[in-house]
């Protein structure tokens, strides 16, 4: 069994070493900021890190973090390494840099995860891999006991365009759904009478389904961050920029985001702005 050493235990990273840990993985973790996860093993610095680990999982937050680290990794031993990429920035950030990592002896795929802690935690994610295929199967194996939903999806950089098709879809769902709350607010449908309704039928997605007790304000919990979905909008678009596509639902969507964002949602569960949407806001 290879072992792991996950880069950033933020909501997204310590989520999957927990997860990790819980189903007998070795893992061992480490960030800048120090932070670190009940039951996962900390590692002193980064050299240490991949010392102590056979596949490296990076989850950062943006563009300039994750090739910060990747050229911090490029400095380091890596003979032997697979180094695996979930955070979610543009393709580019990797691709640019494969063959740098093929000098040093290692291997890289791009495996962007879909959906938030929670769903890492209940081992229900989605994980798409863009990589070569033995890098990519080396990388399914030593991922597998985060969710049964991991996908070969093509060569490097094609995991993060399918999680853009995947999770651009969601987002314009959601604006979608924002427009129609305000509808069925106005014309005096509850929002419980109106949710239960879409979601138990085929208008429904389980998305919004999974997140019922958060807009109708029985849960506080955060599970997905306003200010996450905004960040990744911004890559969606610049991913469908990329490939000379026009995409006004998503850019809508992205309107929808920053605006609740302006209303000081940021830090609140995509939920919110459900909520919101009904109450007229």
């Amino acid at each position: 069994m290879d072992r792991i050493g996950v880069i950033g235990l933020g909501r997204m990273g310590g989520a999957m070493a927990a997860r990790l840990v819980s189903q007998g993985v070795p893992v061992t973790g480490w960030t800048r900021s120090g932070r670190a996860v009940a039951g996962v093993a900390q590692a002193p610095d980064l050299v240490a890190l991949v010392g102590a680990s056979d596949v490296l999982i990076l989850s950062l937050y943006d563009d300039a973090a994750v090739a910060g680290m990747l050229d911090a990794l490029l400095a380091l031993d890596l003979a032997g390494r697979l180094v695996v990429e979930t955070s979610t920035v543009a393709p580019n950030v990797l691709k640019s840099r494969a063959d740098d990592f093929a000098v040093a002896g290692a291997h890289v795929v791009d495996a962007p995860i879909s959906g938030g802690p929670d769903l890492v935690a209940a081992g229900t994610c989605g994980i798409f891999i863009g990589g070569a295929p033995e890098a990519s199967a080396r990388a399914k194996a030593a991922l597998s006991a985060l969710s049964p939903r991991i996908f070969h999806v093509g060569p490097l950089g094609t995991g993060l365009v399918m999680k853009t098709v995947n999770n651009a879809l969601m987002q314009s769902y959601t604006a979608g759904l924002v427009e129609q709350l305000r509808v069925a607010s106005r014309a005096g449908l509850s929002l419980e009478t109106a949710l239960h309704i879409v979601c138990g039928g085929p208008a429904g997605i389980p998305m919004v389904r999974d997140r019922l007790p958060k807009i109708l304000g029985q849960d506080d919990s955060v599970g997905f961050p306003v200010s996450g979905v905004a960040k990744d909008n911004a890559v969606f678009q610049r991913v469908a920029a990329d490939a000379g596509v026009e995409t006004p639902t998503l850019k809508a969507a992205g309107a929808m985001l920053a605006d609740a964002i302006a209303a000081g949602l940021s830090d609140a569960d995509i939920a919110a702005v459900l909520a919101r949407a009904y109450r007229g806001a």
